[in-house]
This record gives C-alpha cells, sequence and structure tokens, in this order.
C-alpha cells in the first residue's frame, strides 16, 4: 500500500476508534498495534510490552504526578480568596479595574498549578462571584477567565510541558524558564485588551471601591505572601540549577502541604481527596503517554514520519509557512482533541519535520504550548469552556463568543514569538552561562 493509503487507514482507525467512546490511550495502542501488525515484521505484543515499560518507567516523567499533586492540594486551600484580596486593590486604578483579577489572578496560579483546567477553576470560584456581584459585564468576565486560564499551560510548572519534554527529549527545566517570559508577555497582552475595552465601555465598567490608603494595600497585599514564597521556592530552585525539576515538583508539593496547613484547611479528607485526584489525572495523562510512545514506533517501524518530512521538505515551504501551516492544524485538531492528546499523538510525526527545518527544539516547545492554549478555548472540546459551562450554566456558544477575543491574541503572540523568537530563547541561554 502507498503512504497515503495507509496514512489514512490508521487516521480512519483512529477516529473510529475515538467515536466509539474508548479510552484515548487505548485508543492509540490500538492504532499503533493494527499498524505494526499489517505494516511491520515485529510482533506487535512484543512491541507494545517493551514500549509501554520505557516510556512509564521514565525517570524524567517522574515530576509530572508531583506537579499534578500540588495543584490538587492548592486548589483545595484558601489561596484564590486570599489573593483576591491581595491583588484587588491594585487593581481599582486601572481600567477596567477587577477585571484584571483574573488576569494576574490566572498569572500566579498558573506558577504553582501546572493545568489549565485548574487554573480556570480555581480563579473562577473566586472571581466570576464577585465580579457579578459588583455588576461587571458578563462576557467581559467570562472571556478574560476563559483566556487568562490557558496561562496555566504556559507559566511554568506546566504539565503539557512536561509531557512536550519528555515526547520531544527536550530539557524539562529549560522549558520552564523558557515560558516565563512569554507567559508575563501574554498575561500583559491580555490586561492590555481589557484595558483598551473598558476605555472604548466606560459605561459598562462599575465606579471604583471606597479609596484606600498606599499603606492600606500594602497591608492587604500580605495574603500574597505564601503563595509568591512557594513560587520562588519551586522556579528560583530550577532557575538556580538547586534542584532539577522533579525535585522542585517535590518541593512544591511539601510546600503546599505546609500552605495548606497553615490557612488550616488540611486534613484527612482534603490529603485523601487531593491524593485520589492527582492519581486519578496522572493514571490518565499516563495512559495517554504510553498509548503514544507505542504509536510513535509504530509510525518509525512504518516509516511514515520520514516519508512525511520528505514531503513537506518538497513543497517548498519558508519556516514561516510551516509554522503557519502547523497553526492552522493544531487549531482544528484541538478542535477535537485535548492538549496532552494533540501533544503526544503528533510529536512523532512533527518533530522529524520541524528538524528538518532547522527550527530549535525549544522554540517549538512554546509554540506547541500557546496553539494547544488556544485549542482550550475553541469549541466543542474546549476544556477551558467546559469548566466554564458547569460554574455559570451558560451555553459553550455564549462561552466561546466571549473567549474570542482573547484567541485572536494568542495569534497574535504567535506572530511575535516568530518575529522575535528571544522572548523564548533568552532565559535559558541565561541558564547556561
Amino acid at each position: 500500500m502507498s503512504d497515503i493509503a495507509v496514512t489514512l487507514l490508521l487516521v480512519g482507525a483512529l477516529f473510529a476508534i475515538l467515536a466509539s467512546g474508548v479510552w484515548i490511550g487505548l485508543t492509540l495502542s490500538g492504532v499503533a498495534w493494527i499498524g505494526m501488525q499489517l505494516f511491520s515484521s515485529r510482533p506487535a505484543g512484543d512491541a507494545m510490552a517493551v514500549t509501554i515499560w520505557g516510556s512509564s518507567s521514565s525517570w524524567t516523567l517522574t515530576a509530572l504526578p508531583l506537579f499534578v499533586w500540588m495543584g490538587e492540594i492548592l486548589f483545595r486551600t484558601r489561596l484564590s480568596q486570599d489573593m483576591f484580596r491581595g491583588l484587588a486593590p491594585w487593581m481599582q486604578a486601572l481600567p477596567g479595574r477587577l477585571l484584571h483579577v483574573n488576569v494576574a489572578g490566572c498569572a500566579i496560579f498558573a506558577a504553582v498549578s501546572g493545568s489549565s483546567a485548574a487554573t480556570c477553576a480555581t480563579i473562577g470560584k473566586m472571581s466570576l462571584p464577585e465580579l457579578q456581584r459588583r455588576g461587571y459585564p458578563e462576557l467581559m468576565s467570562l472571556g478574560s477567565l476563559a483566556g487568562a486560564g490557558t496561562l496555566g499551560l504556559l507559566i511554568p510548572p506546566s504539565i503539557i510541558m512536561i509531557v512536550y519534554g519528555v515526547s520531544a527529549d527536550v530539557s524539562i527545566a529549560q522549558l520552564f524558564i523558557a515560558g516565563v517570559i512569554p507567559g508575563v508577555l501574554l498575561a500583559a497582552i491580555f490586561s492590555a485588551w481589557i484595558a483598551i475595552w473598558s476605555l472604548t465601555h466606560a459605561d459598562q465598567i462599575p465606579p471604583p471601591d471606597a479609596h484606600m490608603s498606599f499603606m492600606e494595600k500594602l497591608r492587604e497585599s500580605r495574603h500574597l505572601i505564601p503563595v509568591v514564597l512557594l513560587i520562588a521556592a519551586v522556579l528560583g530552585s530550577i532557575y538556580g540549577g538547586v534542584a532539577t525539576a522533579t525535585e522542585a515538583a517535590a518541593l512544591g508539593v511539601l510546600g503546599s502541604l505546609a500552605l495548606s496547613a497553615a490557612q488550616g484547611s488540611m486534613n484527612w479528607v482534603t490529603f485523601r481527596d487531593s491524593l485520589l485526584g492527582g492519581t486519578r489525572l496522572y493514571c490518565m495523562i499516563a495512559m495517554i503517554l504510553a498509548g503514544a510512545a507505542f504509536l510513535t514506533l509504530s509510525m518509525g517501524y512504518i516509516g511514515l514520519p520520514r516519508h512525511l518530512a520528505e514531503w513537506i521538505g518538497t513543497l517548498g515551504l519558508s519556516r514561516w509557512q510551516l509554522i503557519a501551516a502547523l497553526t492552522l492544524f493544531y487549531i482544528v485538531l484541538g478542535c477535537f482533541l485535548d492538549g496532552i492528546s494533540m501533544v503526544v499523538l503528533t510529536m512523532g510525526v512533527i518533530l522529524p519535520t520541524i528538524q528538518k527545518a532547522g527550527i530549535d527544539p525549544l522554540w517549538f516547545g512554546i509554540f506547541v504550548v500557546i496553539v494547544v492554549e488556544m485549542a482550550q478555548v475553541t469549541p466543542p472540546v474546549g476544556f477551558n469552556l467546559f469548566v466554564l459551562q458547569g460554574m455559570t450554566r451558560k451555553d459553550i456558544g455564549t462561552i466561546s463568543r466571549a473567549a474570542l477575543p482573547f484567541f485572536m491574541l494568542m495569534v497574535l503572540m504567535v506572530v511575535l514569538l516568530y518575529a522575535f523568537p528571544q522572548i523564548v530563547t533568552f532565559l535559558p541561554e541565561q541558564m547556561k552561562r
């Protein structure tokens, strides 16, 4: 069979199995088994056992369940309420006022969470009732939260960065540091849009709260101290070369447990629920990664990635045309798959292509994270949209319209990354010195 026929057969099998309701990890393994059984001479069973064991026993992967558990612990603390009290006084003078709490809160929580859905849910349960009670426009409240919630993927520590690092064999510590400037920049772009919108719709923004002196604002800011210390411990240990990503994750778990205990929210039920929640999420991710590793091996035996890379090479695409095509590809893929599945499903095919084009895998990792962020706010499978729908009972169409401007701002961010790659590479280069 020709490569095109083989590709169509395997893609058709993938979507057919997915449509039947089978878990994504098992679907990937099933498609890989079909490919090896039909188009390879190596026994599929032996290859599956060796590959799944190898992918599951990776030391690099141990950072993932620890960061997931850290996010689950913090999700069950009073961290979000304390963040609102610490941030709100400083936002009153900005155009848009408390709408900026969504962006600042998500950016801060993203630095201790690693999950877009957890960031969106945690900040949303704190900010949405407050914004509604004070009369802020509903669509802007929802849109800013949906957009800013995606920062959970970009600002380290990030679950998707660990998945990409394992899949593409890129240093996770360098990926974490590379995400800092793009994450802060994207948060600033979101806030700038909120300010511009608010200046042109001033009649929809409620009046400011009672004036607070500078010292009163500082006193309220004391509520931010615990989370700032936790961020400094996790990211500072990685950037300073004191700890690996896994060691920093263990430090983050200890810090989050201490923070939860200090707030009085740690008890047996909280500990058990956070541990079980983290275990369930990690097991789902581990199954997807194992299936994807087997699929990557299967594709390698069949030769599809190499043939696809050669075919793309014959198209004569310039570097910017390749990036534009991949952006469109991931946006479309994000309408049907979650972010982790997108990364692990495509890396085996995409990596040879971008390496042949001379694109830095570290830069490409941050690019992938941002386009996966876009997938978080694109229907019908946008996880942040689902989170907000569950919290507000609004229909997906309304939430999608609210999130559309922030989706376009992420497209702008991709353009900026391409035009100025130093946004990604500056900090990792300093880290090497």
